[in-house]
């Protein structure tokens, strides 16, 4: 089995990045034949901005460039994808949402047209959604952030190509606690990623690592 691992973050340094190797770690400790991919958005280069052309492969007047194309095939490859990325303003990074702008397109990630029944195409993926908030807990709960996420993410974008939503964890207060909780939770997700794989139906879990 394998898995794509994505982190959106600028700082190689950073606890997001160190949370998306120990997700890989965790891959590999639970079984060395499974094999993962970290895809660092930050250091890769792809350009996120949502162009004409983008628009073009939208309106199925053009095939998707090459490099969509590319992070197409990196998905393609894939039997899971885990997105690793600070929370901001209650959402994910611009980049993330850029690549996800981009690469999720009509014709790939589902089929849109005005005149037929929208087509879900990514029910083969398996998708873990890792985010690193700065607020606590309490927060997300009194103001609905959460709930908003889910909506927009989970259900938004991945329930809209068919993806499953297989896990949602979101590390609170990650600026101000010890990381060690928020380290061994992204671990045993690794460790874990694949242990219902061969069952027939899969119970998507939300869960939260308060750090301390």
């Amino acid at each position: 089995m394998h898995t794509l691992i994505v982190v959106a973050h600028h700082d190689a340094s950073s606890l997001t990045h160190s949370l998306a190797r120990q997700v890989a770690q965790g891959i590999t400790d639970a079984d060395p034949s499974h094999s993962h991919e970290i895809l660092d958005l930050a250091a890769s280069g792809f350009d996120p901005r949502f162009s004409v052309a983008d628009g073009a492969v939208h309106r199925h007047k053009s095939p998707p460039p090459a490099d969509v194309l590319a992070e197409q095939a990196r998905i393609e490859r894939a039997d899971a994808l885990v997105l690793v990325y600070p929370v901001y303003w209650w959402s994910m990074p611009a980049l993330l949402k850029g690549w996800i702008d981009r690469v999720f397109c009509n014709g790939w990630a589902f089929d849109f047209s005005p005149d037929a029944t929208l087509v879900k195409k990514l029910g083969h993926l398996q998708v873990h959604l890792l985010g690193v908030a700065g607020a606590d807990a309490g927060t997300y709960e009194r103001h609905g952030y959460g709930t908003a996420m889910k909506t927009q993410i989970d259900h938004g974008i991945f329930d809209y190509c068919g993806a499953p939503v297989i896990s949602s964890t979101r590390v609170f207060e990650s600026e101000t606690q010890p990381a060690a909780a928020s380290l061994q939770a992204a671990h045993q997700l690794g460790r874990r990623l694949f242990r219902d794989a061969d069952k027939p139906s899969v119970v998507k879990r939300d869960t939260a690592v308060e750090q301390g």
